[in-house]
């Protein structure tokens, strides 16, 4: 069996238990005392494909939030979520569609990149023509994805302003790759006009580059990333420094950027490289109950939560209460803020 074939049975066998967790859980409701049944609230949370990184994090998530009526305690071993509440993960087109169901009241929470969530919040970028969505608030910040800059490794290429007069990738039109290299592009004084785009997603990108069709091409994810390593395992590529006051300036004009290293050795022959990121962030919106906010945050960096990241995803041990309010894109609920400030992390 392949690799392919592997990962999409355990995503299926996943995203099974999770629906029939759920089916369990709504058809033994009947047999629970009436005042456990009375006690139980559900929220779900919005993630993004079952082959993507959004689910299966949203789905430890879920379960450390959670803790139903005659769960053992927290301090024998049991669950150390929010006192009746059942999470769902479920499975979504991901950011946009997220936030989108926010809007219309479609789901209690969902993931989303930060660009997204503040372009959505100011009505502006990819939202500027179906109008904006103010009531956006944050949980957390929960992972960086970093902005890669990958070009092959003898072009000569050492700034983005070298890029001028090449043929680079910026990735699909209306992707937040797209909208966050054009970004970047500008800042280093570099116009549409001063190279030859081409929109086309990663795994294309990579191929084209490896072929000699592109001399370059930007992604946005979480390290490491597999169009990357490919191409850096045969000593095909390096990464573009995006830092300096070009960088600088970006972050003080757009808050949902960060800085990032992508560290040596995530890429085969590939050095210590500063970029930028932006966080792969839970949101909810401004109806949602402070109290509940409060108490899901609180669960959210729970040290058993922390426990169940480090288990049960790679991404996990970058979910960190360090970084949890890095590059807000919107402004925290007053939930998750009232936590923040009860721990000193935020005046």
């Amino acid at each position: 069996m392949s690799r392919t074939s592997i990962f999409l049975n355990c995503s299926w066998r996943i995203f099974v238990r999770l629906s029939v967790a759920a089916v369990v859980v709504t058809v033994g409701l009947s047999s629970l005392p009436s005042s456990w049944a009375e006690d139980i609230s559900f929220f779900r949370i919005g993630t993004g494909s079952t082959g993507g990184t959004y689910f299966p994090v949203g789905g430890i998530l879920a379960n450390a939030i959670s803790n139903p009526p005659g769960s053992r305690a927290c301090n024998r071993g049991g669950s150390c979520g929010v006192p009746g509440l059942i999470a769902v993960a479920q499975s979504t087109e991901g950011s946009v569609a997220n936030v989108n169901q926010l809007a219309n009241g479609l789901l209690d929470s969902g993931f989303s990149q930060a660009d997204i969530s503040f372009w959505a919040y100011r009505g502006e970028g990819i939202f500027k023509d179906q109008g904006g969505v103010p009531g956006l608030r944050a949980i957390a910040n929960l992972f960086p994805e970093s902005v890669h800059l990958v070009v092959r490794r003898n072009s000569g290429i050492r700034s983005v302003r070298d890029l001028k007069g090449l043929r680079i990738s910026i990735d699909l039109e209306g992707s937040g790759t797209q909208v966050d290299a054009l970004l970047i592009l500008e800042a280093y004084g570099i116009s549409p006009d001063d190279f030859e785009a081409v929109s086309v997603q990663s795994g294309i990108a990579s191929d084209m580059l490896r072929d000699g069709e592109l001399d370059g091409f930007f992604i946005v994810a979480g390290t490491p990333v597999n169009a990357v390593k490919f191409l850096a395992a045969d000593s095909l590529v390096t990464l573009v420094p995006i830092d300096g006051k070009e960088a600088e300036t970006l972050r003080q004009a757009y808050p949902f950027f960060a800085e990032e290293t992508v560290a040596s050795g995530t890429y085969f022959n590939v050095p210590a490289t500063k970029t930028l990121s932006v966080g792969a962030q839970w949101l909810v919106t401004d109806a949602a109950d402070e109290d509940l906010i409060y108490d899901i945050t609180r669960a959210l960096w729970h040290e058993s939560t922390r426990k169940m990241l480090l288990r049960g995803h790679p991404k996990g041990r970058l979910i960190t209460i360090d970084t949890a309010i890095s590059g807000l894109g919107v402004p925290l609920h007053e939930g998750a803020r009232r936590y923040y400030r009860e721990i000193g992390l935020i005046d």
